[in-house]
């Protein structure tokens, strides 16, 4: 796959000209160019302000274009306006022109047939989706591109769709909780107790946050009117670290406890069995919250997050058809 620009906006010059382009034309020509290395050296000079993971990946792309294609390959490029993935064959080896088009890296391509995009399955449709500029298309959904070139589509059933978007959301869910959970562990001591009041204020609490090494184990007090003095008063105590809390961390944590009060012990490295033991044997009531139910608060209550919490932990919303 060969991306066409931001948008495609460049897929009917492809067409036109029989080619396909990348941009980073800064660089210059690559024909002098031999290893990896060097190209990165390059794209240091030219891209000074670039970070080092993005200077690994425009190099890995540019030397992927001139280095690893070869005529006689297949390649693709796709039009959303026409929900259509051209089809055709590399034809030249690297060439570089400032004349030809906007993007000045170039192969030439005998563009040989289309596929809509309708006619996919749902599998090969999300393997396509990658926003790289370039990317290896997976073996079976290459098969699948060419077997409709020579052949008619087949109809997908609706329900073997459907099972199979759900299974894609689930994966898109599940990788998207872990990056949530990523951005919660990076977080340094004092930022994670005030993500976790952040969190308590999204729920409709008031809170008010210890000053660090004068908690005396109540890391934030959370109450409706955020003075601790109406009920319910809500006594947190926060463990940022990788290790699970054990049993008489817990029993620790409740004897400090009045009668009226209610704990909520966090710990992003979770709780053994006995300190969960502990909690559900309590007398007063003691709810633990480890890095997955962190997660799902996140989550569930992010809308009504304050500035500041969502400083903290930025996530944007994705949309899913349902």
């Amino acid at each position: 796959m060969v991306r066409a620009g931001e948008g495609a906006y460049l897929a009917q010059d492809f067409l036109k000209n029989n080619v396909v382009a990348i941009g980073w034309n800064s660089v210059g020509d690559l024909n002098k160019i031999k290893d990896l290395q060097t190209l990165k050296e390059k794209l240091r000079n030219v891209y000074p302000d670039s970070s080092s993971a993005q200077i690994s990946n425009f190099a890995g792309q540019l030397f992927r274009f001139k280095s690893e294609f070869k005529p006689g390959q297949k390649v693709i490029t796709y039009s959303p306006n026409e929900r259509l993935y051209h089809v055709g064959e590399i034809d030249s080896d690297y060439k570089y022109s400032k004349d030809l088009l906007e993007y000045h890296h170039y192969r030439k391509i005998k563009w040989q047939n289309t596929v809509s995009r309708d006619s996919l399955s749902a599998e090969t449709r999300n393997s396509l989706g990658a926003i790289a500029t370039i990317f290896r298309i997976p073996d079976e959904a290459a098969k699948e591109i060419l077997r409709i070139r020579t052949e008619a589509p087949v109809t997908y059933p609706t329900e073997k769709l459907e099972e199979t978007l759900d299974t894609i959301k689930e994966d898109i869910e599940a990788k998207a909780n872990e990056f949530i959970k990523d951005a919660i562990m990076k977080l340094n001591w004092d930022d994670f107790q005030d993500y976790v009041a952040g969190i308590l204020r999204g729920m409709g609490y008031k809170t008010l946050v210890s000053v660090r090494g004068a908690d005396r184990g109540k890391d934030i007090i959370a109450s409706p009117d955020g003075l601790g003095l109406e009920n319910p008063k809500i006594v947190v105590e926060c463990k940022h670290r990788n290790k699970a809390i054990d049993a008489p961390e817990i029993r620790s944590f409740i004897g400090g406890l009045r009668d009226t009060d209610r704990g909520l012990y966090v710990s992003t490295g979770g709780f053994t069995k006995e300190a969960k033991y502990e909690a559900d044997r309590a007398k007063v009531p003691v709810s633990l919250v480890d890095s997955e139910m962190l997660v799902l608060l996140t989550v569930q209550h992010y809308d009504k997050f304050d500035s500041d919490t969502r400083a903290l932990v930025s996530l944007k919303k994705i949309y899913w058809p349902i």
